[in-house]
Parts: C-alpha cells; structure tokens; sequence
C-alpha cells in the first residue's frame, strides 16, 4: 500500500525533515517510514545540511540500500519512485542501486538506470551482470518500439507526384491536388469546402542501389544518452532494405562493433564509456570503410571536443565531402535533445560541407532519409 497523499502541512513536513517537528509536529506509520526514506537520500546533500533543512546523520536507524529500495517501492506511488531512483544514481552516485543483485532484482527499469548500468557493469560480479543485462534488455526494447516506428516512416519512400495512391493514410494525402479538384464544391454562405474526393500520392522507394550508413559514436562518460539511442538506432538501420548499417565506437582508440549491431543489449554491454577523444582517428577508420561516395553517409555523434588533431579532423571531412560522402554531425541524440559542445569546432566542420544538427533519434530518422532520397 503506497503512502496516501498529505495534507499540505504533511508535505510541508516531509520537505523540510526533521527541523520542522517543532512548528508542524511528528510523523507517525507510513509517513515517519517516508520521511526517513527522503532522509536516507537526500539526507547527503551538503546543501541542505548547510541550510539545517534535513540532516543526514541516522545513526542505528539508517537503511541498507535494499532496504530503502523495498520502503521506496511500498510507500511512494510510481512517479516519486523513479525520480527517487534516479536522483540516487544520478544526484549522489549511489552505485550500488545498480551493483547489487537484490537491488537489480527489485528496481523498476528505465534510462536512468539503464545509463548508471553503463557506467559502473565493469564492477559488477558474473550473476549481478546478468540481472543488469536483463535490465538493459528491457529498457532496450522500450526505446526499440518507439523508435522503430519513426524510422519505419521516415524510410517509407518519397511520394510520387505523377502516380496517384489507393492508400489512404494521412502522409500520402496531397492537399494542392484536393483543394483543386474541389473548388467547385465551395460553400461561399457556410465558408466551408466540402471536399468529394481526396486525393492520395502513391510513394516510390529508391532502393536500386545500396547505401552504406556509418555511425561514429563518441563513447566518452559525458555521451552514455548518444551511444544508447544510437546502439538502437543501429538496430533499426539494420533491418532496413537498401542499407548497409556500420557502427564504430570511439574515444582514443577505435573499436568496430558492427558485427553487434543487431543485437543492441549485447553492443551496449560491449561499450567502454570514459576516457579521451580522438575525433580524427575515428573519421579516419570510416572514411577507410568507404567504397562507393556518392552512396555512403558517415554520421558523427559527438560533442566535437577534439583531444586529436583539429588540422587533421577538418582536413578529413573536408576530403570525404569532396569526394561526394554526406558527413552528417549530430550534438546530441539522447530523447531530449539537450546539446552540449564545441560550438567553435563545428562551426569549422560545417564550413568544410558537414551538416551539423542536435535532434531526437527519431529527426535523425528523417534526416537520414532526407539525405538518402537525395
């Protein structure tokens, strides 16, 4: 049974911990179980300590972390659980939400979780990992319905003005052609245009000829969001007719995970996030892998904080664009497109003919397909 919602001086209680007692009284059941699950988490914040709004000295009646995950899951309803959840991996790096097996076996997947999984499996003991794996599994296939939808309809084909359809979706419905051919059923009293016959595009698919897709991707710690989204974007790619999905992680070194693409829960248990950036080691090993130019797409994932060369970057894509390769930069690719980086190097990429972008998995769908359609 989850803790029922307060009266407002009970929140107010539970905000503030147990410097309020005085003016707003004790707690009692449930709700003094509660606030000492707040107190367990947010009882680490320096800040509060420093304002004496909570205190995180427990002493004998402090939880073990399993403990306050099974408090949590009984006293919270769903939504304060995942923040709660999520604030003690990614606020106090609560490792051990995400290393424990009783833990894992308790915890409620989602991305939150999924990227801390990311961040610390190197620590995680054979049967431990195996219950994360699990974890990873599910919250890849969330993400994997979502996204394979988009990218179903981003690569569904082009509309073809010269043939008409008899499918009739909304994305093939051509408004120019509808308005024309009903205009004389226009209703100037009623100011309305009833329309008898809608018309629908037919779509063509320009598939005759393979074209090859390259994902680099920045593994560095900062990136966990853009290697999640782009292991499942991978995926997605990969099952598409006329494509070629290649996928290259990298930080200093340059590892090839192509062979894992379809299969995103076990490239994602392959990724080794951290370390440095070595942007133009990795163009380099793509542009090794290109064999037709003018049908071939490199996208670069990455923050552009270059730790290589900055010459020899530029000086790459400036060659692979010559030679007729779309180089295609993405700022970010987690699900809220939230960018961060080296505004000053991308400029200098998108003046040598890069097309840079930040945008969610599902526009780089559609500009994928935009380019491919030509």
């Amino acid at each position: 049974m989850s803790l029922a919602v307060p009266a407002p001086l009970m929140r107010w209680r539970l905000l503030l911990g147990e410097a309020a007692d005085p003016a707003l009284g004790g707690l009692q059941g449930d709700a003094l179980a509660a606030d000492a699950a707040l107190e367990w988490l947010y009882g680490r914040d320096p800040d509060r300590v420093r304002r004496g709004e909570r205190s995180a000295g427990l002493g004998d009646s402090q939880l073990s972390t399993p403990d306050w995950i099974n408090d949590v899951h009984t006293l919270f309803p769903q939504e304060v659980i995942e923040r709660l959840e999520r604030d003690a991996v990614e606020r106090f790096g609560i490792d051990e939400v995400v290393t424990s097996l009783e833990v894992l076996e308790r915890i409620e997947p989602s991305e939150s979780l999924l990227r801390a999984v990311l961040h610390t499996k190197h620590l995680m003991k054979p049967q431990v990992l195996a219950a994360a794996r699990r974890l990873v599994a599910e919250v890849v296939r969330r993400i994997m319905e979502k996204l394979a939808t988009e990218v179903r309809q981003a690569f569904a084909g082009s509309r073809d003005r010269r043939r008409r359809s008899l499918l009739k979706i909304a994305r093939n419905f051509d408004f120019r052609r509808t308005l024309g051919g009903n205009l004389h059923r226009w209703d100037p009293q009623r100011r309305k245009l009833f329309v008898e016959r809608p018309v629908f595009l037919s779509r063509t698919k320009r598939h005759t000829e393979r074209w090859d897709i390259i994902l680099l991707i920045d593994q560095s710690g900062s990136m966990v969001d853009s290697v999640i989204h782009s292991a499942v974007m991978a995926a997605c790619l990969w099952n598409l007719p006329g494509m070629r999905t290649r996928l290259v992680a990298f930080d200093t070194q340059v590892v090839d995970l192509t062979a894992d693409v379809s299969d995103p829960v076990e490239l994602l248990m392959k990724v080794q996030l951290g370390g440095g950036t070595d942007i133009a080691s990795a163009v380099a090993y793509a542009q090794g892998l290109v064999a037709n130019p003018t049908r071939s797409i490199i996208v670069l994932v990455s923050d552009f904080y270059e730790g290589g060369s900055d010459y020899e970057l530029v000086r790459r894509v400036k060659s692979l664009v010559q030679a007729g390769v779309k180089v295609l930069g993405l700022a970010a690719l987690d699900s809220n497109a939230s960018p961060n980086y080296d505004r000053a190097m991308a400029a200098r990429l998108v003046r040598e003919g890069m097309h840079v972008a930040a945008m969610t998995p599902g526009e780089l769908a559609a500009w994928l397909a935009e380019k491919v359609r030509g």
